[in-house]
């Protein structure tokens, strides 16, 4: 069998050259070599649109792509055939992705983005340290007490949801149904709207899909109390930015920390850049996937074998 690894990442693939398979390297911003198109499996991480365009236009004895991201969407866009089996990088980014949500999290409750303005002012803010010590505001300094909603809550909130409770957070998941996952109470999606009117921070790992764009929208951020935070660490297709923008101009929301928008890289015009109150990252809580070597030997063995594949999304 021929695979087609990244020129993105380094892969221990050793194991598959020793049972007789072919993996070569490509770039994952050019066309696919014409000594390339005959692959069975092709793994993507940071491919460009192009190229899995071509791809899925040029490669006819495709079986497998093996996608390292947690989120599909870009290789679902692609094109690629209906017999294609499409599997993702789901649970390779948790331990990363859930670090910089805390970190995120942690940042725009304790405003470190505002302790870091007066850094750069040499400034010793003692209004805020008045502030944040007032029996009347601590409460909003601090995740002791603080009820935490996690929307989305697969495997990066299992990581994540511990080490908020960790820190006294009350989490609460919302995902497609109901009940307890890892420990944690989960209401439905449609419950979602009697949860944000107590919800202190509200953190989105929603996948992009045709049902989650624009789901922060000007509706759910008007439940949000004032003294609300919000931090995606998702997809920027699930925010309606023009909405976040006039909530945090409007003083309806008191922080915001955005590690993904819609457009990336956020073009110097946006608007987001200069919004009061906003954190922005540039799309690094995840980018290091870990384990990605056996997942990739998990799944190529079991299309040998036809066994089922883990993590398979489409095809």
């Amino acid at each position: 069998m021929k695979i087609l690894a990244p020129d993105t990442i380094e892969l221990d693939l050793a194991e598959l050259s020793d049972a007789g398979d072919q993996v070569a390297t490509y770039a994952v911003d050019q066309p696919i070599p014409s000594g390339h198109r005959d692959a069975e499996v092709l793994v993507v991480w940071r491919n460009t649109a192009e190229n899995l365009a071509d791809a899925a236009r040029e490669m006819p004895n495709l079986k497998l792509v093996q996608t390292l991201a947690a989120g599909p969407d870009s290789v679902l866009a692609a094109g690629f055939a209906r017999h294609v089996a499409i599997t993702s990088g789901r649970s390779l980014h948790d331990g990363p992705v859930a670090e910089h949500a805390l970190a995120l999290v942690l940042a725009a409750v304790r405003r470190l983005d505002v302790l870091q303005e007066a850094q750069g002012n040499a400034t010793w803010n003692t209004e805020f340290n008045a502030a944040q010590s007032d029996p009347a505001t601590e409460q909003l300094y601090t995740l002791d007490g603080a009820k935490v909603t996690i929307w989305g809550f697969g495997s990066i909130a299992g990581r994540l949801a511990p080490l908020l409770a960790a820190l006294g957070a009350k989490v609460t998941g919302v995902a497609n149904s109901k009940g307890e996952r890892y420990g944690f109470p989960v209401v439905s999606t449609e419950e979602l709207p009697h949860v944000l009117g107590t919800t202190d921070v509200l953190i989105s790992i929603l996948p992009a899909t045709p049902d989650t764009a624009d789901a922060l929208n000007d509706d759910i951020l008007r439940l949000l109390p004032a003294r609300a935070i919000f931090v995606n660490v998702g997809r920027g297709a699930t925010v309606d930015e023009d909405a976040l923008l006039a909530a945090l101009q409007e003083g309806r929301l008191r922080v915001a920390a955005l590690d993904v928008t819609k457009q990336e890289p956020l073009p110097a015009w946006s608007e987001l850049w200069a919004a009061p109150n906003l954190i922005i990252t540039p799309h690094v809580a995840g980018n290091r996937p870990k384990g990605a070597s056996q997942l990739i030997l998990t799944n190529v063995n079991a299309v040998k074998a036809g066994d089922p594949l883990t993590n398979k999304v489409a095809g």
